[in-house]
């Protein structure tokens, strides 16, 4: 009788009877946990998905938890992996410097910037930024690569070493540039900011986003607030807002 014990009891279904559909408690935590899963995040560390996303201090994975790693010789190679939830370490972590819309510079804990030398390999011993230490991330169909200065890809070699010798972007050039910045998080809405709250919150916002102040004084019409409640429903809000700001001969947009 002991493996009897094992079977999972269901309950009886009568012939004709239609079985109600089971609701889907998890769903909603289900659906957060893909969208963290989407988010890759590993230990802190977010991948950027866009050229404007890279900012602050970032890592660069070069494959599946393993990134580039700075020496106090001047060369780079690619790091031991690490654990699921392990970042990256702080030789392997550099500050990212825009310089244009698509070009950034890295500069390493050692305090020099990245760059490439005529053997296409990666160095960081320059105190400046040159046009040899300009890069350009590459972002296309999900993936992204780095192109250095000599319009080469950036890779590793059989023996570690990080360089830049593939004109083309494939497998071995695919990259990841993680952020430790922490991350904007999208609103599911367009509401504006100012619209967010009350109708009192909403027009102290708008007050202190349109008032002129001379006196360093913030102005807010005293009369009943009802009738912004009423305006609200009716889809004039703002009319009403504009209305009441005139009154206040305060705005500098009312005025």
């Amino acid at each position: 009788m002991a493996e009897y014990s094992h079977v999972k009891s269901t309950k009886l279904v009568l012939k004709g009877h239609k079985q109600g559909k089971k609701r889907k408690h998890k769903d909603k935590k289900r659906k957060g946990a893909e969208e963290e899963d989407k988010l890759d995040i590993i230990g802190g560390w977010w991948s950027v998905s866009s050229f404007g996303e890279i900012t602050g201090t970032v890592a660069i994975e070069m494959q599946n938890n393993c990134y580039i790693h700075a020496l106090d010789t001047g060369l780079f190679t690619l790091g031991a992996p690490h654990k699921d939830d392990d970042g990256p370490v702080p030789p392997e972590q550099f500050t990212a410097v825009k310089l244009s819309d698509s070009r950034i510079a890295l500069k390493s804990g050692y305090g020099k910037y990245l760059g490439i030398n005529s053997d296409g390999l990666v160095v960081g011993r320059s105190d400046a930024i040159g046009p040899r230490e300009q890069w350009e991330p590459v972002f296309q169909n999900g993936k992204m690569a780095l192109l250095a200065a000599n319009s080469c890809f950036i890779s590793y070699s059989d023996s570690g070493d990080i360089v830049a010798k593939s004109n083309t972007a494939g497998d071995d050039e695919m990259v990841k540039i993680r952020s430790s910045v922490e991350r904007e998080v999208k609103r599911k809405d367009d509401i504006a900011d100012e619209d967010r709250g009350n109708v009192k919150t909403c027009e102290i916002n708008y007050v202190k986003k349109f008032q002129s102040f001379q006196d360093r004084r913030l102005r807010v019409n005293e009369d009943d607030a009802s009738t912004l409640k009423k305006a609200r429903t009716d889809g004039k809000f703002h009319e009403a807002l504009l209305d009441r700001r005139s009154k206040m001969k305060a705005d500098r947009y009312c005025k």
